[in-house]
């Protein structure tokens, strides 16, 4: 079932039915798919403590499997979440009742227990599914002993990797905030500096083709040269870098003394401070205040190969204020320029 909320901001859209058949047909299978989903988990955990699969497969989820035609993994998620839910009624109830999806409910019963259940909860039916692990790992952040915290996520560092059926191999990496801010920055670093390599079957490699590029570069030569800077924004309500990944403050305390740090200064509006320059290009200071202002790309809302772009032009106006300066990803950016 579809939550009333996300029915309500739909309810004009499916007022006007008969001109979006199709998105009308979507909806309603969407809602039986998401109440399919809440049984599926639910019989799956207490078909996993029955006894009608052990002699057939070495585990229930290998019967799931086998049986659905899915991947054991799949089958092993089904069942997690389904004993997880047993010991949380408000988010199962949730989960029926079609308030919350099953995206957000994966999500939280990774976390979830009796006594954080109601708040947990609060925040999924807040924030869409997109951005709950992130607003999740703040209250995470906010509620442990940082001690605790780095050693929790310590232990649940890892690398899984599976074979496709074109021979290409995906790999899932779990990191550490640090480290993991440390990888995209480099990988970022090498994209920003490398001129994309013509393809035959593609003239202009897509930034996805392009990180993995840069994935080669490390393994094939090393970092080399290439020097990356980590941001880290310390506010009254934590620390985190620069896309917003909260990190524990004692990360920060133990970085600090071998750390050469610039300090971002807010208003009391929580604004960054203004800074102005002559130069053409902007400094270091200017180009952390405007990335603060603004995140992402200001004309398709990339966050990544972010460019400094004047507007209006620096050959008009011969100065750079931050004022002046927008964010945007480098196709935008190109793209801005050529036009």
């Amino acid at each position: 079932m579809m939550s009333g909320r996300v029915a309500g901001a739909n309810s004009g859209v499916l007022a006007r039915a008969g001109t979006r058949p199709l998105g009308s047909e979507l909806v309603e299978v969407a809602r039986r798919w998401a109440d399919s989903q809440y049984r599926l988990v639910v019989l799956a955990a207490q078909f996993a403590d029955s006894v009608e699969w052990v002699l057939e497969s070495p585990t229930a989820a290998h019967w799931l499997a086998h049986t659905t035609d899915v991947e054991p993994c799949t089958a092993r998620e089904w069942i997690r979440i389904g004993h997880k839910l047993r010991d949380l009624p408000q988010i199962a109830a949730a989960f029926e009742t079609g308030t919350v999806s099953y995206s957000k409910v994966r999500t939280l019963t990774r976390l979830a227990t009796t006594d954080n259940e109601p708040e947990l909860l609060a925040i999924a039916t807040d924030v869409p599914a997109a951005e709950l692990g992130r607003a999740l790992a703040v209250w995470f952040r906010d509620n442990n002993d940082p001690e605790h915290l780095e050693a929790h996520q310590h232990a649940q560092r890892g690398v899984k990797w599976r074979t496709e059926a074109d021979g290409m191999v995906i790999f899932t990496l779990r990191l550490p905030p640090l480290l993991a801010g440390i990888l995209i920055a480099t990988i970022t670093t090498i994209v920003m500096r490398s001129r994309p390599r013509h393809d035959t079957d593609q003239p202009w490699p897509s930034v996805s083709q392009q990180y993995a590029d840069a994935i080669s570069e490390i393994l094939t030569n090393g970092t080399g040269p290439t020097i990356t800077g980590i941001i880290l924004h310390v506010r009254g309500d934590g620390a985190t870098l620069n896309d917003g990944t909260p990190i524990a403050d004692s990360i920060i305390e133990r970085i600090a003394p071998q750390s050469f740090l610039r300090a971002m200064i807010h208003n009391a509006e929580t604004n960054p401070v203004d800074v102005s320059n002559r130069r053409r290009h902007p400094t270091a200071r200017q180009k952390r205040l405007v990335h603060e202002r603004d995140h992402t790309c200001q004309d398709c809302g990339r966050r990544d190969l972010l460019q400094y772009d004047h507007n209006p032009a620096n050959a008009t106006t011969g100065h750079t204020i931050t004022t002046q300066l927008q964010l945007r990803c480098a196709p935008c950016h190109h793209k801005r320029h050529q036009q």
